[in-house]
């Protein structure tokens, strides 16, 4: 069972109460996180900074949940969170971040908005057919992982995998340049 079907079926009064303040399901709603916390923490972070990654992510879970709006995209937002420390965390151990902010700041800066259509054409053409063809699905049809993966004869975790690799290689053109 998935951490999101958890949280909006039977714990939902967890939740709720968690929201309104009480600190006994706040605790009971870290407890029910904590292990898929620490399962996406193991898949995303350096074996030595999962126990980290988990706690400020439980931490920041217990200072910003009644600002979260939408409860149902509360799995969602957690595991952003729990990403952005074991990035946070890479970047601190071996001062590398492969998705530097502050470099892609400075790109967008210095370029104005007909050099960024140019680029971004420049970039799509650039790369392989197969992967030119799901960015455009994607990005410019609208389309759904789930009717890209029809349309290609792809299953669904293929096309994720292709989509993501895809932008990637477009991300890295750009930068390049």
């Amino acid at each position: 069972m998935t951490l999101a079907t958890k949280l909006a079926g039977a714990h939902q009064p967890v939740v709720e109460a968690a929201r309104g303040g009480d600190p006994e399901a706040l605790a009971r709603l870290l407890a029910l996180c904590q292990p898929d916390v620490r399962r996406y923490a193991q898949r995303h972070c350096m074996i030595s900074d999962v126990d980290d990654a988990v706690q400020e992510a439980l931490l920041v879970l217990s200072r910003r949940l009644g600002s979260v709006r939408a409860l149902a995209a509360l799995s969602g937002w957690l595991f952003k969170v729990v990403q952005r420390e074991c990035r946070r965390l890479g970047r601190k151990a071996f001062h590398f971040d492969p998705y530097d902010e502050e470099k892609l700041e400075h790109w967008l800066a210095s370029h104005s908005n007909d050099s960024l259509r140019l680029e971004l054409v420049h970039a799509l053409e650039s790369l392989p057919a197969d992967y030119r063809q799901i960015i455009l699905l994607r990005d410019f049809e609208a389309l759904t992982i789930a009717e890209i993966a029809a349309e290609l004869g792809l299953s669904v975790p293929a096309t994720k995998s292709r989509l993501h690799r895809a932008r990637q290689l477009a991300r890295e053109y750009l930068l390049a340049g």
